[in-house]
């Protein structure tokens, strides 16, 4: 039997974090208490989630001409990632990501997308053929608009399923929304996506909704700690996460969306998928960091038969 294969296309960023007590206000100065560089970016995070949850997966994006991004393109490797797709852009740095972190847990971010930049749709050409084969394609929109938009047409022709985790969060055409087949967004995301505030389980069941009507099969909209709102084409439901005492939530949804697209692929159903996505999910809240709190395969089943 042939195992699936998953092509990832996204961004690549050093995250430069900083533990504070409260985000400061516009003018104020807080006091940091902890500050540490770490790999990052939403496409890299999301291949490291597929790749130690036992994906087949091929990664596609870019770095810097400098040693933090050859660095990186060698832990991507240990990750059990295919980086022949990565390629390195001359005289350009690295994307960067700064990310405050409060004592709840929360964080905000600002991004500058240095080598990001350069994935454009003609640097996608050269690498159409791995979308193209790949069974399906997980991506995100921290990459150029237009190159994401090309990617979901270039697999759409190839009955690759698209996969969409739509953040940043900005609004999409019609158009770019009809070539998805999973829609992840969060309840900020949903919302640009379609007007509907998603408060509540009824905001929630509106605005998938309003996404199918756009010719999206499957649409998970994620509540942080209430779980994910699954709905199938019209039929909705709540499937609630797990609780656990959360000291870091950078990259948790990233950790959900590459682990959840590796279960679809294995064949288990939406639901059992997503369990599987809550609990590698679930793991990395406990610990600090992007890539560091990805959980490993291993882990998340030993995770889900604690919890049995």
């Amino acid at each position: 039997m042939t195992t699936p294969r998953l092509a990832v296309l996204g961004s690549i960023n050093v995250d430069h974090i900083m533990n504070i007590a409260q985000f400061p206000k516009p003018g104020e100065t807080v006091i940091g208490h902890d500050y540490k560089i770490a790999f990052g970016g939403k496409g890299a995070n999301q291949a490291v989630a597929c790749g130690r949850s036992g994906a087949d997966i091929t990664f596609i994006a870019c770095v810097g001409d400098d040693a933090i991004g050859r660095e990186i393109i060698a832990q991507l490797k240990t990750d059990n990632i295919d980086t022949d797709a990565i390629r390195i852009i001359p005289k350009t740095p690295t994307g960067v990501a700064m990310i405050l972190v409060n004592e709840q847990g929360e964080n905000v971010i600002s991004i500058v997308a240095g080598a990001n930049s350069a994935l454009t749709p003609s640097h996608l050409h050269q690498y159409r053929h791995i979308i193209e084969q790949a069974d399906a394609l997980l991506m995100q929109l921290e990459s150029p608009l237009d190159t994401v938009f090309e990617a979901a047409k270039q697999a759409k022709a190839h009955q690759t399923k698209v996969i969409l985790n739509p953040a940043p969060a900005q609004p999409l055409s019609d158009e770019f929304l009809s070539f998805i087949d999973i829609i992840t967004p969060n309840e900020t995301e949903a919302e640009i996506l379609t007007g509907i505030s998603v408060h509540d389980d009824v905001g929630a069941a509106k605005a998938a909704n309003i996404l199918h009507s756009k010719g999206i099969k499957h649409v998970l909209i994620t509540l942080g700690s209430r779980g994910v709102w699954f709905s199938e084409q019209g039929t909705g439901m709540i499937i609630p996460g797990f609780r656990v005492e959360a000291v870091d939530t950078i990259a948790a949804g990233d950790t959900f969306n590459g682990a959840f697209v590796t279960a679809i692929l294995e064949g288990k159903s939406a639901h059992d998928a997503i369990r599987f996505a809550h609990a590698a999910a679930a793991i990395a809240v406990t610990r600090h960091g992007a890539q560091s709190s990805v959980p490993w395969r291993d882990e998340i089943k030993s995770f889900l038969a604690e919890r049995a």
